[in-house]
């Protein structure tokens, strides 16, 4: 990336989350900038200002440990309406995980928790038509496998999104927005196999309560993703191109 490149990243994790600066450092290995050109907000504080928007080229949202989308709580409407300005910006952006959920609730959308169709580990994704006509998913193929974790899922896309990619579990896995430079997935593409251990690690009851696996034995099964390990290198060069 260039040296001039700018990110905001705002996270929704406690201060206590061993995961707030691991996040920091998976965007940027995925990025390839460094750590200091990505800035944090805390939504848990309330949302980011225009500012802080406009100080930046790119807006980054990751995942949660603690706080879901479908459940909800006093930090959630002002976080939505921090998606909402995303949109109403037109501010470059992408979305993995909680962030993928909430811009999709922002926008209209509808996320449930559902344990019967959460998924962890490394999940196949399918493309759509759309997805395999995207600029940016496109050149992964029809199918790749993508590093996932999560109970919450979006069940309905809002009115201004197009579905990119689904997985057997769970149909919305990837959208972009119509008309922006606007980008979400289910899965993690700032995780390869390394940060998704130290992930899992992070929170193991997930493992036990999604795969019955212990954690030694759900750890053999993960397995690199390099399809989705493209995919914000591509995103910097698509906005740099349009």
């Amino acid at each position: 990336m260039r040296s001039m490149d700018r990110f905001l990243l705002l996270q929704i994790r406690n201060a206590d989350d061993p995961m707030r600066d691991q996040e920091i450092g998976c965007f940027a290995r995925a990025l390839q900038c460094a750590p200091a050109q990505i800035a944090v907000h805390d939504l848990l504080a309330g949302p980011p200002t225009v500012a802080e928007l406009d100080a930046v080229d790119v807006v980054l949202l990751g995942g949660s440990g603690d706080y879901s989308v479908a459940e909800g709580g006093e930090w959630l409407p002002p976080a939505l309406a921090a998606m909402w300005e995303l949109y109403e910006l037109a501010k470059p952006t992408f979305a993995s995980c909680w962030g993928f959920q909430a811009m999709a609730k922002a926008l209209g959308g509808e996320v449930v928790t559902d344990a019967a169709h959460a998924e962890l580990g490394s999940i196949e994704v399918r493309l759509t038509r759309a997805g395999r006509e995207d600029p940016l998913f496109g050149p992964l193929g029809d199918h790749f496998l993508a590093p996932m974790g999560h109970q919450d899922c979006v069940v309905t896309l809002p009115p201004q999104a197009i579905l990119l990619a689904s997985s057997e579990k769970v149909q919305n896995q990837a959208f972009r927005v119509k008309d922006r430079p606007i980008y979400g997935t289910q899965f993690h593409p700032e995780l390869d196999r390394t940060a998704f251990i130290q992930r899992i690690h992070a929170y193991p009851n997930y493992v036990k309560s999604i795969t019955g696996d212990s954690l030694e034995v759900f750890e053999a099964k993960v397995r690199d993703t390099p399809a989705t390990d493209q995919l914000l290198g591509r995103f910097m060069q698509l906005l740099r191109q349009a």
